[in-house]
């Protein structure tokens, strides 16, 4: 863009005069431009030292040649100071976990494609790897005494062959073999279809040998499990019931004794029971969970229990927000905890009364392509806390709070890149729903050559979920679409997590709904504010933030174009195609859908086809078993059929999560610019009359 030049009539010491306006212009080359997307870095998982003193984190990375992302493993300590790998290479390293003592580190690492646990003693710098799997392990955690590490794995279950084939002849070309499948849960988003197989609880030395196996059964056993203090058991949040399949969310609590591989339920409530830890004496667990409700939108009670599972007591009931990620203090007055508070990660300590104490307020940023809330964190002995946090600016970098409660940031890794473009501003923004007068928050984002007195082309850009939410964050995704030149408008509509759960259970089996009345609403505050051109409207969201982009097509033509990403068109086919078959129909939608059939045409965008008067192309991977692309073929063809200008764009190789690769958050980027550009939203902003 060349700098664009203004002549003003100014007075000036009584005479009238001509002042030549030089506004302030930003290059082209200047901005955050698509090939940067390979040049971004993350930290995550940033897991302190016993003593506080150093931070182990996960660096991502992303490989322009393999077009993947890779990570790595770095230290720092606390001070800032001394910032080294400790792993390089292309591959993958993971989920860093210090021993009690401090002086050796476990993490998985890929190498040559082969996934492992490996460990390093911190003086010396040698590493060991100390298993030969052949799945991966996930879930590690030291012994109380460093002796041991225990750890999940996928362990293939055998099946006898419906038939066997009669012997064919040799060098003879027959047609592969049919797949049998006869599982209630038989292919993941992701993974593709799944192999007979189940995760279970292991145990290996840490100076390495075999992994002994302690659970077995037609269950799955992958989170994270807790030592007892005297190494003889632990706990693990498992969902060991005959209906497990049918009932996906009744998880319980069960002790996993070494000495005779027993398992022994602790908690017995219909419902999720999980994330387990363990108090500093040993002698009571703090965990998640509550009574099911069948509700979409839940939150979890933390509770205390003793570490048999009796004198259960509640002491979350005050809060009304969703927890994750418990953590006892070391002198077990009082429990760390993460969660989302409108939009925003948080660190927090609750009493053993229930009263919080708010510590940190900028976690986040772990996300590179929409600005979901994400991060995490981890605590010293000594109640140093080391999380992924981010200023909204960029994405996450290691930071930290001392015991005296200072926020320092360790790391800088994308200054080198984001410090040298000029970035979209992002200003937290907020209204008022036309349908109910409820506050909605939101966040604008304008072009890093933002001029007051300009009327813009503008995007507004929906999340999914839709139990979710956004928050300040960094996003590549939207920084290009305000390089480009528009403003950009994403928000929490009703139904977003971080708002207690009155506001989530607003679309409680009322999805879509009114959380239109809240997006239509927000874009015309913004219009209102003389931000936005009314004539250069156009609507995005993918997901959960696809339904709603078809639904607001269906309900207006105020758009002129949009982009509908990964979503469902008709909750009757969803509900008998998607991946997670048995958890949507219960807890999204009233009931088996022969049953209910004309709540779920209700709420589907497809029963609005035949309003939609707006251009529309629709965006999906072809792989993507959550939200599966017949959904899109029938969008597609149902506007076909009516003459509407509509394109399909399918993404090879791709599940739901379609900006996973770098190109593919490149490819997505400039399609929905295309598509927007194509219908005017490429003119040059014109100045307000």
């Amino acid at each position: 863009m060349g700098t664009k030049c203004v002549l003003k009539v100014s007075r000036q010491c009584g005479f009238w005069v001509l002042v030549l306006l030089i506004p302030w212009q930003v290059n082209a080359a200047d901005r955050f431009s698509p090939m940067d997307v390979f040049q971004l870095e993350v930290a995550q998982d940033p897991q302190i030292s016993p003593a506080g003193d150093q931070i182990v984190y996960v660096r991502g990375f992303m490989d322009i040649m393999t077009d993947s992302a890779g990570t790595n493993l770095w230290l720092v300590n606390a001070d800032g100071s001394d910032h080294q790998p400790l792993t390089s290479g292309s591959g993958s390293n993971r989920q860093p976990r210090w021993s009690p003592d401090g002086t050796r580190l476990a993490y998985i690492a890929t190498k040559e494609g082969s996934t492992q646990l490996h460990v390093r003693w911190m003086a010396t710098g040698r590493e060991a790897r100390i298993t030969n799997l052949i799945k991966p392990p996930n879930n590690i955690v030291w012994s109380p005494d460093g002796t041991q590490i225990a750890l999940t794995i996928r362990v293939s279950e055998e099946s006898k062959p419906l038939i066997t084939m009669p012997k064919k002849p040799k060098n003879a070309k027959w047609a592969e073999p049919a797949k049998v499948i006869d599982r209630l849960i038989y292919r993941s988003d992701g993974q593709g279809f799944l192999e007979p197989a189940f995760s279970h609880l292991f145990v290996v030395p840490a100076d390495g040998g075999t992994p002994r196996q302690l659970t077995s059964g037609p269950f799955d056993h992958s989170t994270r499990p807790v030592w007892l203090q005297d190494g003889s058991a632990l706990i693990i949040s498992a969902n060991r019931h005959d209906d497990s399949e049918l009932e996906p969310a009744n998880s319980e609590l069960y002790l996993v004794t070494l000495s005779d591989d027993s398992v022994t339920p602790l908690t017995s409530r219909s419902g999720p029971d999980s994330a387990p830890v363990l108090s500093p004496n040993g002698e009571e667990i703090a965990y998640l969970g509550y009574e099911d409700q069948y509700k979409g939108y839940q939150i979890a009670d933390l509770t205390i229990a003793d570490k048999d599972g009796s004198g259960i007591r509640v002491i979350s009931e005050e809060f009304d927000h969703g927890m994750s990620s418990p953590i006892w203090s070391g002198d077990g007055r009082k429990i760390y905890f993460a969660y989302i508070d409108h939009g925003k990660g948080k660190v927090a300590t609750m009493s053993m009364k229930g009263q919080v104490v708010d510590l940190i307020d900028n976690m986040g940023g772990v996300g590179l392509s929409r600005p979901y809330t994400s991060g995490s964190y981890s605590v010293s002995d000594n109640g140093v806390i080391a999380y992924s946090g981010s200023d909204g600016t960029m994405p996450s970098d290691v930071w930290l709070r001392s015991k005296r409660g200072k926020i320092s940031r360790l790391t800088k890794l994308n200054d080198d890149l984001i410090g040298n473009r000029s970035m979209a501003r992002v200003e937290e923004v907020s209204w008022r729903s036309s349908f109910d007068q409820r506050a909605i928050q939101g966040w604008l984002v304008t072009p890093p050559d933002f001029e007051e007195g300009k009327k813009y082309p503008f995007i507004l850009e929906i999340h999914g979920g839709p139990f979710a939410a956004y928050g300040p964050h960094f996003s590549a995704e939207i920084q290009l679409y305000a390089a480009a030149g528009y403003v950009v408008l994403y928000c929490n509509p009703r139904g977003s997590s971080s708002y207690g759960a009155d506001f989530g259970n607003l679309i409680d089996q009322n999805y879509p709904g009114e959380d239109y009345d809240d997006l239509i609403s927000g874009v015309d505050s913004i219009i209102a504010r003389g931000l936005a051109d009314p004539e250069k409207l156009f609507v995005t969201g993918g997901s959960g933030g696809g339904v709603l982009s078809a639904w607001i097509i269906g309900k207006t033509d105020r758009f002129k174009a949009a982009v509908v990403a990964k979503p469902v068109i008709n909750w009757i086919s969803f509900a008998l195609t998607a991946d997670m078959y048995n958890f949507f129909y219960r807890y999204w939608l009233p009931g088996l859908p022969w049953d209910h059939f004309e709540t779920y045409w209700k709420r589907s965008p497809l029963s609005l086809v035949g309003n939609v008067k707006t251009p529309t192309m629709l965006l999906t991977g072809e792989s993507d078993y959550r939200t599966p692309i017949s959904e899109t073929e029938q969008y597609y063809q149902a506007l076909k059929l009516q003459n509407i200008d509509a394109t399909m764009v399918r993404i090879p190789n791709s599940s739901h999560g379609i900006a996973s690769r770098p190109s593919n958050l490149i490819s997505k980027v400039k399609h929905v610019l295309a598509w927007f550009d194509k219908y005017g939203g490429e003119t040059e902003p014109e100045p307000v009359d």
